[in-house]
């Protein structure tokens, strides 16, 4: 039985849930989920200890972890449970949600995902394991998918340029502001007011004011009607549009008035809505920022969802996120690739504008498809129906004598009532299982593509009785659209064939199943990237995602309606708790790089709180994952980079000469357990002490928790903050770049100080600022990680590290005869990831990318390339990969090796050999001409294993210089379409 309050609420939930406690027989130690996990058998545990040379597991844990930070118990966490037990548990724990049917609005609106996007990518591993798009030529399905996304993004707001999404509205605003603010011309460059308009929506509003405080820039809150715009402080406005209460403004005349007075103008707006109505581009919008939500994906109690952003084309080299881009590859014909500043947290480190690990690849794609499955008729069939569904009701409530917020809407009515009417109407509607938007003074219905009339005739009755009269349902039945030509759209969008081609389920079906075959993905290998794990998404741990009970809540919910939910996050926050061996958790953040920033955020409202506001510094070692200087610079932050030591580790000596002359103004040290160069670096205590002593705090970011797990934590080496990628340790699928969920726990010190939201009413945490759109980010993602550790139990979990650990070092052993090993622990052993030193190879004329283009001919994807040393591959195989699955790889690995020798020994030239010509497509291996100096065999079929599980790449190599060029981030032309 367990007792749990979830940060931010302010009940406590009693649940019980049944697990089973008797020791296994080696029949059901077969059939547990920990084995399926990682499955590996005695026999080939013991070859592959032979082979690294050590006598047990325990042995090499304990010449790979320091003695001094190893847990001496198990954690404390629930036995494990059978997969059985955990969806029967399961269903009932979360069966304590309410589904009512929801008109809340405020940017979540229910949808009707087709059902032949909901099998076919939702809840399809071709779609989901499959990894961000870097390396091109085998994700071309995602990467149409994605251009298709831009595509209707820069069609429906009218803009010129859309990058591939980001996590939400809100979010997307804030970047929006960030951007501007950084755009500021030269007689605002003093300029630090952002006027918000009263009308966008509250959770955007939280954000914004978050993401302000460290820039400095002030927000103001007012109404734009009579908004000062002169005011020379002034770079930036946000506006709605349509407005939080349903109303249709024209902001035409007010962006003409601020471009004469050099302010930007951003615009939340509606997708749906742009079918019918004037897009912002039209009206002169600089930005324009929403949610793709309301296109087939789920609410899920606030998410994941795609946040769009557009802007204008002069805006391009300054905006957030990944652009995915048209180029060209090595025969000519057609690719995409992600373009322009898609990587540059990791090359301007913190001089990064933004932190493009912010992307929702796997809803963008459902989105996307959403679109060209209704296509712009369907679309604007859709939006008729919720636009006169809603002006039916607003003339029905007008009849009855109500006070409406505006006749010129789109799917929202406001009504104006008393607190003793919204008391009466909330009781009876919540009495019928229908929620609406409550304020202190005001009612909001938002209709949407699940409304009937039935139910809107049925919420006009509760209105009518109030007032003891009846509702005509005639005139709701006979309503018709009623968008006056001031908003009313003329312009035509999603006009490119692949919006009007595939509206049968048959055509959907196929085109989908062809996106899908161009892209390599964990079902068809392993991708062993360094510091990005990933490991098996189990069939079980994705079964909840799509219950009802789960996908159909919006986050604005009552917390009465929303109590399985509010269990699920206390049982999960006790866990990740005990996991961490911290005091805290807020699941709030959306995204690793939100979990870093939340992070950031937290120590720094920690140090003004103690009256310490000076204190800014970041220390941040050589070594570090570029997205942590970013996100440092987005908390207000400056970066001192400090060095690194010859064996990889952080030069200590360096790292107290810089915190000695920043003790006064020192906030944090950013720091990687193990490092990025796969080592548990023994002196890691030390650190933390000397950054404590000069009154900093330790911020550990936990990319590589997965070798930490059951066998240290960051509350024992001595860290006071970490963020979780619940997309990598814990089991949340990568998703081709997203979804992805960053979780942050914290030391005691730090937990008054967490995130909080203008949802959530709770005294601990007001005035902290939310980081994302929804109180619990991501939350219909959660269950995945929850039935990862209630199936794991404490001993799968401390397996799974070291196992991880084990297959790293077993690939170490491997190849090291092959490939040089950059570092090791002071044991020669590494973590659960390892670099490979490439550079060598550059004397004959092989660069890292051939053997990374080189692996999809064996059927891989490349690990991570040139990071963090550049010219080197960090591999991680992660826990759930098979011995047999491992050797594949390691065989492939030796063969290039081998094919690398033949350039060196001069068999081959350094300009035409099979490495430096990878990948090999079918097209080039089927040609009438071979023009190739090595046969079509060795190209095509270097080892044997390959004539079974064959996977082509569906471009050669791509030509990123020229798509950079030549950028074009929207759909090809029809003309190239056809000879692609």
């Amino acid at each position: 039985m367990y007792l749990c309050k979830p940060r931010g609420s302010n009940f406590y939930y009693v649940v019980q849930i049944n697990f089973t406690y008797s020791k296994m027989s080696n029949t059901e130690t077969l059939s547990s989920f920990s084995y399926r996990h990682m499955g590996k058998t005695e026999g080939e545990i013991n070859e592959m200890l032979l082979t690294i040379d050590a006598a047990s597991v325990e042995e090499l844990i304990s010449q790979t972890i320091p003695d001094a930070i190893r847990l001496k118990k198990l954690m404390d966490l629930p036995a494990a449970q059978t997969e059985n037990e955990f969806l029967k548990s399961f269903k009932a724990l979360v069966s304590q949600n309410k589904v009512f049917r929801s008109y809340i609005g405020q940017g979540y609106y229910g949808t009707l995902t087709p059902n032949v996007i909901l099998r076919n990518i939702f809840e399809n591993p071709g779609w989901y394991t499959a990894y961000t798009p870097y390396q091109a030529e085998i994700a071309q399905g995602r990467l149409e998918a994605l251009i298709n996304y831009q595509t209707m993004i820069i069609e429906l707001t009218g803009m010129e340029i859309a990058n591939a999404s980001l996590l939400d509205e809100a979010t997307a605003a804030a970047e929006s502001m960030a951007m501007l603010h950084s755009l500021r011309t030269a007689n605002k460059k003093e300029a630090q007011t952002f006027i918000v308009s009263d009308q966008v929506f509250p959770q955007t509003l939280d954000v914004l004011r978050t993401r302000a405080t460290p820039l400095g820039i002030h927000v103001v809150v007012a109404d734009l009607r009579v908004v000062d715009i002169t005011a020379s402080d002034v770079f930036g406005i946000q506006l709605q549009y349509p407005c939080a209460d349903g109303s249709l403004e024209d902001y035409s005349h007010l962006i003409a008035a601020a471009k004469e007075n050099a302010v930007f103008t951003s615009v939340s707006t509606d997708l749906l809505a742009l079918t019918l109505l004037k897009p912002p581009g039209e009206m002169g919008a600089d930005v324009v920022v929403g949610c793709s939500q309301r296109f087939g994906v789920p609410m899920g109690f606030g998410g994941p969802h795609a946040g769009f952003f557009a802007t204008k084309d002069a805006f391009k080299r300054q905006m957030p996120g990944r652009i995915i881009g048209v180029s060209i590859d090595a025969h000519g014909n057609k690719a995409y690739r992600m373009a322009l500043q898609t990587r540059e947290q990791h090359i301007k480190r913190e001089k990064a504008t933004s932190n493009i690990c912010t992307a929702q690849v796997l809803l963008s794609v459902m989105a996307s498809m959403y679109a060209v499955y209704h296509g712009p008729q369907g679309l604007k069939a859709i939006a008729e129906n919720s636009h006169k569904l809603a002006v039916g009701l607003e003339a029905c409530l007008s009849e009855l004598g109500y006070q409406t917020a505006s006749k010129d809407i789109f799917d929202t009515v406001t009504v104006m009532l008393s607190p003793e009417n919204i008391a009466q109407l909330k009781t009876q509607l919540e009495a019928a299982e229908i929620n609406l938007h409550y304020t202190s003074a005001s009612v909001s219905i938002s209709v949407d593509q699940t409304s009937s009339l039935q139910e809107i005739v049925g919420i006009a009755g509760v209105f009518a009785a109030l007032k003891s009269k009846s509702v005509d349902a005639a005139m709701l039945a006979n309503a018709e659209p009623s968008i006056s030509t001031t908003f009313a759209r003329t312009s035509a969008y999603l006009t490119h064939p692949v919006f009007n081609s595939h509206h049968t389920e048959h055509e959907m079906l196929r085109y989908i199943k062809m996106l899908e075959n161009k892209d390599l993905s964990l079902v068809h290998s392993m991708i062993a990237l360094g510091s990005c794990t990933m490991k098996l998404n189990a069939t079980t741990e994705m079964i909840p995602v799509t219950w009802p009970e789960i996908g159909q809540l919006h986050p604005f919910a009552p917390a009465s309606q929303t109590k399985g939910y509010q269990a699920l996050f206390g049982h999960l926050e006790i866990w990740l708790a005990e996991i961490t061996g911290f005091a805290g958790v807020s699941l709030q953040p959306n995204s690793g790089a939100q979990g870093e920033y939340a992070g950031l955020m937290t120590i720094r409202a920690y140090h003004q709180a103690n009256g310490d506001s000076n204190r800014n510094i970041a220390l941040i070692p050589s070594s570090a994952h570029g997205t942590n200087p970013a996100s440092a610079v987005m908390a207000g932050m400056k970066v001192v980079v400090t060095k690194c030591d010859e064996s990889g580790n952080i030069d200590i000596e360096d790292l107290e000469k810089q915190a000695d002359i920043h003790a006064e103004n020192l906030a944090c040290l950013m720091v990687t357990y193990p490092s990025t160069h796969g080592v548990f670096e023994e002196s890691i205590k030390q650190i933390c002490q000397l950054i404590h002593e000069r009154g900093g705090q330790v911020y550990m970011d936990g990319a590589n928790m997965n070798a930490q797990v059951g066998l240290t934590s960051p509350g024992l080496i001595g860290a006071d903050v970490c963020h979780l990628n619940l997309h990598k340790t814990f089991c949340i699928p990568h998703g081709g770049g997203g979804p992805g969920m960053g979780p942050i726990c914290v030391a005691s010190q730090l937990v008054p100080f967490l995130p909080s939201h203008v949802n959530i009413s709770s005294k601990d945490t007001q005035d902290k600022g939310a980081v994302s759109a929804a109180p619990y980010g991501s939350a219909s993602i959660l269950p995945i990680s929850y039935a990862y550790i209630a199936m794991m139990g404490a001993k799968g979990l401390k397996e799974a590290t070291e196992y991880a650990i084990l297959n790293a070092n077993y690939i170490k052993a491997r190849l090291e005869d092959y490939y040089p090993v950059l570092y090791s622990g002071s044991k020669g052993r590494c973590a659960h990831e390892m670099i490979l030193d490439c550079r060598q190879f550059k004397a004959f004329g092989i660069e890292v990318e051939d053997i990374a283009k080189r692996l999809m001919d064996y059927g891989f994807h490349a690990p991570t390339v040139s990071f963090p040393v550049a010219g080197t591959l960090m591999i991680e195989p992660t826990e759930s990969e098979s011995k047999a699955e491992i050797d594949r790889f390691c065989d492939a690995m030796i063969a290039i090796r081998k094919e690398i020798e033949e350039v060196e020994n001069g068999m081959f030239s350094k300009q035409d050999n099979v490495l430096t010509n990878a990948p090999h497509t079918a097209a080039i291996i089927t040609a009438d001409d071979w023009n190739y100096p090595y046969s079509r065999q060795k190209a095509a079929y270097p080892l044997p294993y390959i004539k079974n599980v064959k996977f082509w790449p569906a471009v050669s190599r791509i030509d990123g210089a020229y798509g950079d060029r030549n950028l074009v981030c929207s759909c090809i032309p029809i003309e190239e379409y056809q000879n692609v």
